[in-house]
């Protein structure tokens, strides 16, 4: 069973820059993020599959989602963070593809880590 191991949650100011951390314990086709407020659904947030990249459009031009296939990894670098940002962001993966985009089902899911944006 694929364990994946997420690092890098935090607080910041509103402003400020996080990054997140995911490293599989077996390769994936698609690795991704997606965050979680209580009260709300689960949404995407970042995925990549090769060298393509899918973000919602709350964090285009502000987060960027890259990966290390060598270290079977996802980073996720959020920069200009906001405080709608904050939520558990949850780091989630597939190893077979049928699309990477954040609409497709990922069957591997992290614990989660917290992020906080104050304003």
């Amino acid at each position: 069973q694929v364990v994946l191991q997420e690092s890098g949650g935090g607080s910041v100011q509103a402003g400020g820059s996080l990054r997140l951390s995911c490293v599989a314990s077996a390769y994936q086709t698609c690795m991704g993020w997606f965050r979680q407020v209580p009260g709300k659904e689960r949404e995407g947030v970042a995925s990549m599959g090769g060298t393509t990249a899918h973000y919602a459009d709350s964090v285009k031009d502000r987060f960027v989602i890259s990966r290390d296939s060598a270290r079977n990894a996802a980073f996720l670098t959020m920069n200009n963070l906001e405080p709608d940002d904050s939520g558990t962001y949850y780091c989630a993966a597939k190893l077979y593809a049928g699309g990477c985009g954040l609409n497709h089902e990922y069957t591997v899911w992290g614990q989660g880590v917290q992020v906080t944006v104050s304003s």
